[in-house]
């Protein structure tokens, strides 16, 4: 004879073998695309057009033309370029694009506005340490660039010979534009700017097509023995 005690389970009860509620799909983290071609385009193009200035191939009445890039494109994309790499755990990138970002747009303040505060006569110098101290700041990041590629590190090391001519070229001379050291670090900004714009083509390309089309030279990664 059967137990009236034992019953089956009423409507809207669960037994201990089902889930109260279906289990929630975890969500997947937005994927950030690299944000060093952009910065490096960014880079290339504002050192393009105002290197053409400084090398003397165009006359310098036209230098102003830099200044929409500076604030715009070389500054203000780069200096976001700088955050996202922030945000990819990426210190180099972090640092580098960050940093160039912010030189270009102080290059922008400097250029519509500082320098009306300086005497004619000073102005010289005042590029001058303003440039000096971006080449050292270079010249320690390109000791970081040799552990990144082939491609940034020609970017870093031909970004420091150009602002160490152009920063000889601001000290030696009350006329920078008329002295052969900034003519020849506006040929090396060129170069520089040939160099940026080759490796954010490299990236672009390589993402795109999910292969090595055009080389950069990657640096092995290194670990602790």
């Amino acid at each position: 004879m059967s137990d009236s005690r034992i019953t089956t389970p009423t409507a809207g009860m669960t037994t201990a073998a089902e889930p109260l509620a279906p289990a929630a799909a975890p969500v997947a983290e937005a994927a950030v695309a690299d944000p060093a071609p952009l910065g490096l385009a960014g880079f290339a193009m504002t050192t393009m057009v105002l290197s053409v200035v400084n090398a003397g191939l165009m006359n310098a009445a036209i230098a102003p033309t830099v200044l929409g890039l500076a604030l715009f494109y070389g500054g203000g994309t780069q200096f976001f370029a700088g955050m996202w790499e922030f945000r990819r755990g990426n210190t180099f990138g972090a640092v580098a694009f960050s940093s160039y970002g912010a030189f270009w747009l102080s290059y922008w303040f400097l250029a519509t506005f500082s320098l009306r505060a300086v005497p004619i006569g000073q102005i010289h110098s005042a590029v001058g340490i303003y440039l000096l101290g971006w080449t050292i700041f270079t010249a320690y990041m390109t000791m970081g660039a040799l552990r990144v590629s082939g491609a940034v590190t020609a970017v870093f090391a031909l970004l420091t010979l150009t602002f160490l001519f152009l920063t000889i070229g601001a000290f030696g001379s009350t006329v920078p534009a008329t002295s052969s050291w900034t003519k020849i670090g506006g040929w090396l900004g060129l170069a520089t700017a040939a160099a940026a714009w080759y490796t954010s083509f490299a990236a672009v390309t390589n993402s795109t097509w999910k292969r090595t089309v055009l080389p950069t030279w990657p640096m092995p990664a290194t670990g602790r023995s």
